[in-house]
């Protein structure tokens, strides 16, 4: 059988932590910023983890990597 490819669009937007958590970026950050409050957009800012029911599926995209 031959290797998994890494999924290129998952790489973009999930990394690894050292302690093998999967970090991600919020989303809702991109455009109609104008009727979003401040608070709002400074805490979409900070990143978050995966759920845990997600950490399978993301690391099989995530295989290479």
């Amino acid at each position: 059988m031959s290797k998994l490819k890494t999924n290129r669009g998952a790489a973009k937007r999930f990394r690894v932590t050292a302690s093998g958590k999967i970090k991600r970026s919020k989303g809702f950050k991109n455009h109609i910023l104008t009727k979003k409050n401040r608070k709002r957009k400074r805490r979409l800012r900070a990143g978050a983890m995966v759920a845990a029911v997600d950490v399978p599926r993301v690391r099989r995209l995530l295989a290479n990597s």
